[in-house]
C-alpha cells in the first residue's frame, strides 16, 4: 500500500507543477458629481498639499520594496490626480496642488503614502479647514485588480481610482452637512490670513483664535477700503502663482503617466509572481521532503526478489523526485528575488525635478528656482515687496485699516 501512495506522488508531480495564479477583480466605487450648479458663495477652494512619501527609516528596498526614486514621484502625482478627481464633482471652488500650508486657502488636504506598489495602495488623508477645525482623518486602501491595467480599460480612470473617489465622496459628504454661513465664514478666514500674512499691522487683529484653536473673524475691513481692493488684487497674482505652479505639477503629472503605468502594471505582476513563486517553492520543497522520506521508508528487504526490486526502484524513483522536487524549491526561491531585482532596476531610471518659472513684475523678469516649494517660499517674500512698493508703506510704519463688526457666527 505504501509504495502505491508513493508511486502515485511521484507520478502526480512529475506530471503537474504547484504554481497558484491569481485572479483579483477590483472594486469600484462611482464619483459622486453635483446634479446643479453649486452657488459660488458657498464652494470652498482646495489645496492639496504634496503627499508625505512615507519611506521607511533605514529602508531596504529588497524587503520594504520601497523604492524611493517612484515613491518621491508618487508625492506628487497622486496629489495632482486627486485635485484632477476632486475637480470633476463640481462640489469646489478652486482645486489646487500646494506645496506647502502658506498657500492660504479654504480647505487643506495633506496625505501620506503608507503603500503603493502597483497592486495596493494605502492613502492616510487628513483634512482642515482655514479656521482650523478639522475634518476627518482617515485611511483608504484598495486592491488593482487584473483588468485595472488593461489596454482596453477607459484611461482617464486610475488603477487606484477607487481611493480618489472614495475621499471625494467623504468630502462632498462631509461639506454638505456644514451650515451655510459657517461656509461663508471659513472663506472670510483664509482671506483674511492673507491679508495679515502681507499686512499683519494692518490686518492682524481682525481674526482670533479661541481655547480650542478655532480662528474666528473678530471683525471684517469696512466695505470700499482700498487697502482691501489692493491685497485682493495681490492675491490674485498669488493664486496665478500658484495656478503656474500646477502647470509644472500637470507636466510633471502628464510627462510620467505612460512609464508610471507601466512601472505599476509590471510591479503588480511582480509582486503575484513573487508570491507565486514563494509558494510553489515552499510547496515543493516540502512534498519533496514527505517523497524523499516515504521513498526511505520502503521496506526493500522483501523476501521476494521481485518485490524487492519494484520496491527499490520506487525508492529510487521517489528519492530521486524528492531531490528534484528540494532543489526545484531552492530554485525558485531564487528566482523570487530576481522579480525584485527587477522592480529595482525599473525604478533606478525614474525621477523628477521641478522646473524654475520665471514671473514678470511690473516689465521686470523674476526666476524662481528650486523645489515647488522653494518656489513659493521665494515668490511669497516677493509678494510682500511688491505691496509695499504700491502701499508706500513697510511693516514698521504701516497703519490700521478701518473696519467693520463681523457678523455674528452660527
Amino acid at each position: 500500500m505504501g509504495r502505491i501512495c508513493i508511486f502515485a506522488v511521484v507520478v502526480c508531480l512529475a506530471s503537474t507543477g504547484c504554481s497558484v495564479n491569481e485572479v483579483v477583480v477590483a472594486e469600484e466605487t462611482k464619483l459622486v458629481v453635483a446634479e446643479s450648479p453649486v452657488d459660488e458663495a458657498l464652494l470652498l477652494d482646495i489645496g492639496v498639499i504634496e503627499f508625505a512619501a512615507g519611506i521607511p527609516e533605514k529602508n531596504d528596498p529588497q524587503k520594504t520594496r520601497v523604492f524611493e526614486d517612484i515613491r518621491n514621484a508618487e508625492t506628487r502625482f497622486l496629489a495632482y490626480h486627486l485635485k484632477t478627481t476632486l475637480q470633476e464633482t463640481g462640489h469646489w471652488g478652486a482645486v489646487r496642488v500646494v506645496p506647502s500650508r502658506n498657500a492660504f486657502t479654504d480647505v487643506i488636504i495633506s496625505g501620506e503614502i503608507e503603500r503603493s506598489d502597483g497592486e495596493y495602495v494605502a492613502l492616510n488623508i487628513s483634512v482642515d479647514d482655514a479656521a482650523g477645525r478639522h475634518w476627518f482623518d482617515k485611511t483608504y486602501e484598495t486592491q488593482t485588480g487584473i483588468t485595472s491595467y488593461s489596454e482596453r480599460r477607459d484611461r482617464r480612470r486610475d488603477p487606484y481610482q477607487k481611493v480618489f473617489n472614495d475621499i471625494a465622496n467623504d468630502l462632498q459628504a462631509y461639506v454638505a452637512t456644514l451650515p451655510p454661513k459657517q461656509l461663508q465664514q471659513t472663506r472670510q478666514v483664509s482671506e483674511l490670513q492673507f491679508f495679515a500674512d502681507m499686512s499683519p499691522l494692518a490686518f492682524g487683529e481682525h481674526l482670533t483664535v479661541d481655547d480650542d484653536g478655532i480662528t474666528k473673524v473678530s471683525r471684517l475691513p469696512a466695505e470700499g477700503d482700498p487697502a482691501v481692493a489692493r491685497l485682493r488684487q495681490i492675491r490674485e497674482r498669488d493664486r496665478l502663482v500658484v495656478d503656474t505652479l500646477n502647470e509644472h505639477y500637470a507636466n510633471f503629472y502628464y510627462g510620467i503617466a505612460i512609464p508610471y503605468r507601466s512601472w505599476r502594471k509590471n510591479a503588480r505582476q511582480e509582486a503575484i509572481n513573487y508570491r507565486e513563486v514563494k509558494r510553489s517553492a515552499r510547496m515543493q520543497a516540502l512534498v519533496g521532503v514527505v517523497v524523499l522520506a516515504g521513498s526511505l521508508a520502503i521496506d526493500t528487504d522483501s523476501s521476494s526478489s521481485r518485490t524487492r526490486r519494484v520496491n527499490r526502484g520506487l525508492q529510487n524513483m521517489g528519492i530521486y523526485e524528492g531531490m528534484n522536487r528540494v532543489i526545484g524549491g531552492i530554485q525558485r526561491s531564487g528566482e523570487a528575488s530576481l522579480h525584485l531585482e527587477t522592480i529595482a532596476e525599473l525604478s533606478e531610471s525614474f525621477g523628477a525635478e521641478a522646473a524654475p518659472m520665471v514671473v514678470n513684475i511690473e516689465g521686470q523678469e523674476r526666476r524662481l528656482t528650486g523645489t515647488a516649494q522653494a518656489q513659493y517660499e521665494s515668490w511669497r517674500k516677493l509678494l510682500k515687496e511688491i505691496y509695499e512698493a504700491e502701499t508706500g508703506f513697510s511693516e514698521a510704519t504701516d497703519v490700521a485699516a478701518p473696519v467693520r463688526e463681523a457678523e455674528t457666527a452660527l
